[in-house]
C-alpha cells in the first residue's frame, strides 16, 4: 500500500507529494514522537489550554499523562483532550498511523482491513476509524458562482443484505437510502448528506446552506426540483436526451464525487452518515500533499466533542 518519492498515493494527484510507509516509520518512530507531532499540528510553539483557551500554560509537567497545566484555570490537560483521541487508551502513534491509513485510503478502509494492519482487535479498529471519521465532518460556507446538484439512491450491494432486506429493496427507490450532494465549480468543493425525504423543499435546503441567491444551480432533468427553480437561476444537463456536457450546463463535477463516495461505502448503511463525511472532506482535500492531508485531522481544530452524534 505504500507510495514513495513524489508519486501519486491515496487520494492524492500527481503533483502533490506522498508519503511512503519507509516515511510514516520515521516520522512516528515512537508514541513519544507522535505525540510531539500531535502538539505541534494542534498549536505550533504555544500549546493552548482546551478548558479556557488560555496560553499561560506549565510544560513538560509531573503527571503520566496530563503533561500540561493551565495556570489560569489550574486544570492539566494532554493533547488528548478535545480530539478524537480524548479518553482513548491506544498510543500516539497508533493513532497517528491509523490517521495515514484512512487518509491515503481513496476506496475507504475496513475495520478488517485495519485490525490487521495496525494488529490491534477488530473492535478497537472500529473504535479508532469512527472517531477519525468524525472529524472529517466541516460546516458549509455558502459561495457564489454555478454549483451543481445530484441525487442519488444507494443502500448497499444486495448480495450483502439479509433476505428480508432483499425483498424490501425490490419495491423500488422508497426502500433504499438517499444522498444528495453539491460541488462548486469554482471553489471545487463538494458538500453531501443523506436526503430524507427526497423532495424540492429538502433539496433547497441543502443548497441554500452552501449557495448565495446569486449562484446558478446546474442539475440533472430530473423532477422533484421545482422549488430550487424559484429561487436561483437553473439551468438544467439534459440526461434524457444524452446530453452531459454543453456549453451551459453540466453535474459532471457533482456526478465525479459521487462516484468517489461510492467506492467507499458500498455494504454501509447504517453509519452511512460518518462515510459520506470523510468521502466528501478526502475528495476536498485532494489538493494537499499527504502530510498536510494528515495535519487536518491531528490538528484537532474542528473540536471533535462538537461533532459527536
Amino acid at each position: 500500500m505504500g507510495c514513495t518519492g513524489n508519486s501519486n498515493c491515496g487520494s492524492e494527484r500527481a503533483e502533490q507529494r506522498g508519503v511512503s510507509w519507509v516515511d510514516v516509520k520515521r516520522l512516528f518512530p515512537t508514541d513519544e514522537a507522535a505525540e510531539a507531532w500531535f502538539a505541534e499540528q494542534r498549536w505550533g510553539d504555544s500549546p493552548e489550554c482546551p478548558h479556557c483557551d488560555s496560553n499561560n500554560v506549565q510544560t513538560a509537567a509531573k503527571h503520566p499523562t496530563m503533561p500540561y497545566r493551565c495556570r489560569a484555570c489550574r486544570k492539566r490537560f494532554s493533547v488528548r483532550i478535545g480530539t478524537a483521541m480524548e479518553n482513548a487508551k491506544l498510543g500516539y502513534r497508533v493513532w497517528a498511523v491509523t490517521i495515514y491509513i484512512l487518509t491515503t485510503g481513496i476506496k475507504g478502509v475496513s475495520s478488517m482491513k485495519l485490525h490487521r494492519d495496525l494488529g490491534v482487535t477488530q473492535k478497537t479498529a472500529w473504535h479508532l476509524a469512527r472517531r477519525i471519521r468524525q472529524t472529517r465532518r466541516t460546516a458549509p460556507e455558502p459561495v457564489t458562482g454555478p454549483v451543481e446538484e445530484n441525487a442519488t439512491c444507494r443502500c448497499g450491494r444486495e448480495k450483502n443484505k439479509q433476505a428480508t432486506k432483499k425483498l424490501a429493496a425490490r419495491r423500488g427507490p422508497a426502500a433504499k437510502t438517499a444522498i444528495t450532494g453539491t460541488k462548486h465549480q469554482e471553489a471545487k468543493q463538494v458538500a453531501a448528506r443523506i436526503a430524507d425525504p427526497v423532495n424540492g423543499k429538502t433539496l433547497t435546503g441543502f443548497v441554500d446552506a452552501r449557495a448565495d441567491a446569486r449562484s446558478t444551480a446546474h442539475t440533472d432533468d430530473d423532477g422533484g426540483r421545482g422549488t430550487l427553480y424559484v429561487f436561483y437561476a437553473h439551468q438544467p444537463a439534459r440526461h434524457g436526451v444524452k446530453e452531459y456536457l454543453s456549453a451551459t450546463a453540466h453535474t459532471n463535477g457533482v456526478e465525479s464525487c459521487r462516484m468517489f463516495l461510492r467506492r467507499s461505502y458500498i455494504g454501509i448503511v447504517k453509519r452511512l452518515a460518518r462515510c459520506i463525511a470523510e468521502s466528501s472532506r478526502r475528495f476536498n482535500d485532494r489538493p494537499l500533499d499527504t502530510i498536510n492531508q494528515m495535519a487536518q485531522v491531528g490538528s484537532g481544530r474542528h473540536r471533535y466533542r462538537e461533532w459527536l452524534t
